[in-house]
């Protein structure tokens, strides 16, 4: 944590890796909000990761992940994209920029502290505004493009970086899914879903700081961009009846699966941003849970959702700690906690991903973004159904 004319400003890396996620850094913190009031030196750390993110955004809306060193070169300097020192990757994710404002949000209903919506917070904020209208492309493809050489598919964008087509119908383009990897269709719908509900969340932020005009502004852009959602997002799967498709492109073309990264389709519910209980989640959520999708494995010791971010026979757990948050199941609930007990190949730790075989096998020794689930929702479930931990049977993990 450093300080600069008189503010805080945090900066919390992934893990293993030494850089900066807006995503990955919000969730890290987001359980210990609820204790701000009692420990001015936890206070002090989130209010300066909310500064380092308003910083970032200001920086580069673009970018998804940065260093504390705005002079330090990043090993992707090569990326044909508007690349700058100090930024670390520069991948567009409209969850990067939903992130920071669902952290200020939680931070701001926990405390109270009108004093967050500073000249630098507005700046912030009316540009992330501003980064998400000109990625509706309703008259040009804006000004971001992103190319990365000698990389596979999910490394860069097709058409000199901005991606395929879409017919602009008030979405918002996302050139990256909250993975890091490359869109198909560049309408990734529950990140729009995660737009919506965080532009909502800006709106009454705007109102608590007295900015009217402000607020009607994002609440209305909220309205048009769910407007769009449900009216070009839906697909009527013949197996499993209408459901949310991951991507689409305003012309009737679909990507039909779900990714383990959050938001996702599968963790909608835990954002806040869907009813768990209505039809269209449900059967989504069978969707998911199924072999209609290509990213849902089973194995030996576990079954979950993977990535094309870990290509092969691998499971996040990421994707088991969500279905256990989505669930009102008890058996469920305990089922995946077995399952995440049972994979952490004796490490006590979740990884990015794991074989459901061969639990041994897995990737990033130091994922702290699952580390932090986990915890969250082990308090969740101790505080609203302690019956599952009391009846819990602790089974020794594999180790294959």
């Amino acid at each position: 944590m450093t300080e600069k004319e008189g503010r805080p400003y945090t900066y919390i890396i992934t893990g293993d890796i030494d850089a900066m996620w807006l995503r990955d850094s919000s969730a890290q913190v987001r359980p210990f909000i609820r204790f701000v009031k009692e420990d001015p030196q936890l206070d002090r750390l989130i209010r300066g990761l909310i500064n380092s993110h308003n910083q970032s955004i200001l920086f580069d809306p673009y970018a998804n992940a940065f260093y504390d060193s705005r002079a330090r070169i990043s090993e992707h300097n090569n990326d044909r994209t508007d690349m700058k020192p100090g930024v670390h990757e520069r991948k567009w994710e409209i969850d990067s920029l939903c992130y920071t404002i669902r952290l200020t949000y939680e931070y701001w209903q926990e405390t109270g502290d009108n004093s967050l919506f500073d000249d630098q917070w507005r700046s912030a904020m009316t540009l992330v505004e501003q980064t998400f209208r000109q990625q509706q492309r309703k008259d040009n493809p804006g000004p971001y493009s992103f190319e990365r050489l000698g990389r596979g598919a999910t490394e860069t964008q097709p058409n000199k970086g901005f991606g395929r087509p879409v017919r602009p119908v008030g979405l918002i383009c996302s050139a990256f899914r909250p993975s890091d990897d490359a869109t198909t269709y560049l309408f990734l719908i529950p990140s729009n879903l995660f737009a919506v509900g965080s532009l909502r969340q800006l709106s009454e932020m705007y109102n608590a700081a007295g900015m009217e005009t402000e607020a009607r502004r994002a609440s209305d852009f909220a309205a048009e961009v769910e407007t769009a959602v449900f009216k070009y997002g839906i697909y009527n799967h013949p197996a499993h009846g209408e459901i949310l498709a991951y991507e689409t492109d305003g012309m009737g073309n679909f990507t039909l699966m779900d990714d383990a990264n959050v938001p996702s389709l599968l963790s909608l519910p835990y954002l806040g941003l869907i009813d768990a209980d209505s039809s269209l989640y449900r059967n989504t959520r069978a969707f998911i849970l199924s072999d209609s999708n290509p990213y849902f494995l089973q194995g030996r010791y576990a079954e979950g959702v993977g990535s094309p971010h870990t290509p092969g026979k691998k499971i996040w757990p990421m994707s088991i700690i969500m279905r256990a948050f989505t669930s009102s199941d008890n058996a469920e609930i305990t089922h995946c906690l077995q399952m995440l007990l049972a994979t952490h190949a004796g490490t006590g730790l979740m990884h990015e991903s794991f074989n459901p075989d061969k639990p041994g096998h897995y990737s990033r020794s130091w994922f702290s973004w699952a580390n932090t689930l986990l915890g969250e929702l082990i308090v969740k479930i101790a505080e609203e159904r302690e019956m599952i931990l009391k009846d819990f049977v602790f089974e020794t993990p594999a180790n294959g």
